[in-house]
């Protein structure tokens, strides 16, 4: 009968382990000085080799050359632990036996000494899945054993058993196999079973197994049966529903020619082929976290789970992107899977996240930005603004990955717009007595007059509406064309504006502005083109610390880029009172 490969070529010795040299050497080394522990965890990802280092271990302390760490593979012991039959290595499979129940007839099997061999070993396994109080029954067995008994506890999850288990056993924890190791094993294999392989179709089943030796050999046995005895890397990929670096590359040229049709041409060809767009997403990401790592090291490396010659081609692709591109599509591709697992509509969820990554190909760092204002003659020995605007424009930037659009323009509504005659860092270099007073408006519900007499209405209703904390119907009132007569005001606003005008507060405060009796008219449509109205700022503090914020240069940089920006307030940071609003 058939025997699959990764049963055909279980390692038989310490010898013929891979990338599990701290877990050999410690174990060759408690058998030769005789320090033999009554208990182990064996812990680690699948198909590392746990259960097979804990049968080795049975055959070095029950071979009848031993205890030894080369058990001889001929003798009776021997050869029935590596069929499974000792009657003293018992295998507990604790997935389907977790209870209590089964715990206690394990405590009564320990009491027997060995029928024949010189231990008598039990090795569980899946051991997280026993029940609290199935572990609460082999406590006080697993820390004082008879001398005959030897537990291995084998797990992939070594948080989900308690700590009192833990204290009373020694832990081991696997590695996941090294990529070179691994593909030079099936080397081996292939030779071994009379196989002809080339380099990258190895290179693709070692990555099918993300360093699990059981699940790679498991890849091998496949693509033998699908292949034949000679393996091409091409025909493995389709077997196993890899992507191809040359797919994957699709997505990267795209990216460095800024060309989104592309991206929509890529996802086409997946739907067409009938590929799995979540797995494309991982894969993608995956990918790009390779280019990352590879323009990080400069070179061929062992970070990177891809044969020499595939990791020279990705060096090749990799060059005109820098640390921050990648960084940034590393992220945006993960988001992007996570965002696949739920979708209803995959497709669509595809195209729009491979289009960010285009447009964040366009994005212009704002360093960058802000030097090239500071390296235009027109700008120089412009005045400073504020350290608290300066910080705005790091948490403004921060939203976009620390990047601005090369054409970004800031809108009226996120940062509130001030007269050109009346910039706010010339406003904080005039001196304290010197400094208008600019007349503050009362909340609606205020009984004081407003003052009715300085500037336009429009410009004092927005300032009044500013003081009184109603920046929604401030920004509805940007939107809003104005116009007065002795017994009417009358404002057209667009439809999706008018529910703020109509509202009672906005009413009352008009009036209150006007200064007079008046009817209040609204009408709903598209108002003429008109310049936004002037707001009236509050004045920066006028302190030693608020002049130093002014005339920081990356004030006075960020206020070239946002001309239109208010500093409303500056606190010190040594001041630990709370800041007025």
């Amino acid at each position: 009968m058939y025997q699959v490969i990764a049963r055909k070529y279980r390692p038989q010795g310490f010898d013929e382990l891979i990338s599990q040299e701290h877990v050999k050497t410690t174990l060759e080394n408690a058998i030769t000085k005789g320090r033999i522990a009554h208990g182990y965890i064996f812990s680690g990802q699948r198909g590392t080799g746990k259960t097979t280092v804990a049968r080795i271990f049975a055959r070095c302390l029950n071979c009848e050359k031993g205890p030894t760490p080369t058990p001889c593979g001929v003798c009776a012991s021997c050869k029935e632990i590596t069929a499974g039959s000792s009657p003293d290595v018992i295998e507990i499979d604790a997935a389907s036996n977790r209870g209590i129940n089964e715990m206690r007839e394990l405590r009564e099997s320990v009491r027997y000494r060995p029928s024949r061999d010189r231990y008598k070993v039990f090795i569980v396994d899946e051991a997280h899945q026993i029940t609290s109080e199935a572990f609460n029954a082999l406590l006080k067995t697993l820390e004082e054993p008879p001398e005959w008994v030897a537990f291995v506890l084998c797990t992939t999850e070594s948080h989900k058993i308690p700590t009192t288990i833990i204290s009373r056993c020694q832990q081991f924890s696997f590695r996941s196999v090294d990529f070179a190791s691994l593909v030079a094993r099936m080397q081996w294999i292939c030779e071994q079973e009379g196989l002809t392989a080339d380099p990258e179709a190895l290179s693709v089943l070692a990555q099918a197994g993300e360093g699990s030796v059981r699940d790679s050999l498991s890849a091998l046995d496949q693509a033998i049966a699908c292949c034949g005895s000679n393996l091409v890397a091409s025909e493995v990929r389709t077997l196993l529903g890899m992507f191809s670096l040359q797919s994957l590359g699709r997505v990267v040229e795209a990216l460095e020619t800024g060309n989104p049709q592309g991206m929509f041409e890529v996802v086409a060809e997946l739907e067409a082929n009938g590929r799995s767009l979540q797995h494309f997403a991982r894969e993608l990401a995956r990918h790009f976290r390779n280019l990352l790592v590879l323009k990080i090291s400069g070179g061929v490396t062992k970070l990177v789970a891809a044969s020499d010659a595939e990791q020279t081609q990705l060096l090749a692709t990799v060059k005109p992107f820098s640390e921050e591109d990648l960084t940034r599509y590393l992220q945006l591709s993960l988001d992007l899977f996570r965002d696949l697992q739920s979708s209803l509509q995959p497709r669509l969820h595809l195209e729009i996240g491979l289009l960010r990554l285009v447009h964040a190909a366009k994005m212009q760092p704002i360093e960058e930005a802000l030097a090239e204002l500071k390296a235009t003659p027109a700008l120089a020995g412009a005045p400073a603004s504020s350290s608290s605007a300066s910080s705005s424009s790091a948490s403004s930037s921060s939203a976009s990955g620390g990047r601005l659009p090369s054409s970004y323009t800031a809108p009226a509504s996120a940062l509130r717009g001030q007269s050109s005659t009346a910039p706010p860092w010339e406003a904080a270099s005039v001196s304290k007595s010197t400094a208008p007073k600019p007349a503050a408006a009362p909340p609606p519900s205020a009984s004081s007059n407003i003052d009715a007499s300085s500037g336009d209405f429009r410009s004092r209703l927005y300032a009044a509406l500013l003081d009184a904390k109603m920046t929604h119907l401030a920004d509805a009132l940007e939107h809003t064309q104005v116009s007065e007569s002795p017994t009417e005001l009358t404002f057209t606003t667009p439809k999706m504006y008018q529910l703020y005008i109509k509202q009672p507060d906005f009413e009352t405060l008009a009036k209150k502005v006007a200064g007079r009796a008046v009817r209040v008219v609204i009408r709903v449509g598209e108002p003429a083109a008109q310049a936004a109205p002037a707001a009236a700022p509050k004045p920066v503090p006028q302190n030693e610390a608020a002049d130093r914020a002014m005339a920081h240069p990356d004030v006075q940089r960020f206020q070239e880029l946002f001309p239109d920006s208010q500093v409303r307030t500056v606190r010190n940071l040594q001041d630990t009172s709370k800041p007025e609003n």
